[in-house]
């Protein structure tokens, strides 16, 4: 098994239900999730005429193959009415592979670690807060070195605990 973070956004439709949505066709998939931010707003990157994100970042283990994995999450996004249209444009879901155990993989078809990862804060924050010792083979810094060494820019801003997922809790 293999310890995979992902990055997960929305900014169309209900956005806290998607993320939830997609957490459960995540854990079905293969995934195993065993930490899970809390939700972040924050503003889009690249086309900036769009409605903010709400952002998390969630760690598991999988026995899924890097490839496997990424196929699984365009399914899953696929599934849930994503279309890919406007690069960086708005999104229904959007699920990132951030880091694959210690893989360092540059393929056609995917990149990990993230290669934009290390310069996002919405990516960040929420990686920091549930792991702030995670590795970054190819840089060789710590998630928590990379916030603190991140300049100040996009906003980003603490929304809470995702609803769904806190209301399945309680019941254990």
């Amino acid at each position: 098994m293999a310890e995979a973070y992902l990055g997960l956004g929305s900014n169309l439709g209900d956005r806290e239900a998607n993320l939830a949505r997609a957490i459960e066709l995540i854990e079905t998939g293969g995934v195993s999730i065993t930490r899970l931010s809390s939700l972040y707003e924050t503003e889009p990157v690249g086309v900036q005429e769009q409605p903010w994100f709400l952002n998390l970042v969630l760690a598991g283990q999988t026995s899924l193959t890097p490839l496997g994995l990424l196929d699984t999450l365009q399914a899953i996004e696929r599934r849930m009415g994503r279309v890919r249209t406007v690069r960086w444009g708005p999104r229904v879901i959007d699920i990132d592979i951030l880091l694959y155990g210690q893989v360092i993989l540059e393929s056609a078809r995917l990149t990990i670690p993230h290669p934009q990862m290390a310069d996002r804060a919405f990516v960040l924050v929420p990686l920091v807060e549930i792991a702030p010792e995670a590795w970054h083979p190819g840089l060789e810094m710590t998630a928590q070195e990379l916030l603190d060494r991140l300049s100040p820019g996009s906003a980003v801003h603490y929304w809470g605990r995702l609803k769904e997922r806190d209301a399945s809790q309680d019941d254990s």
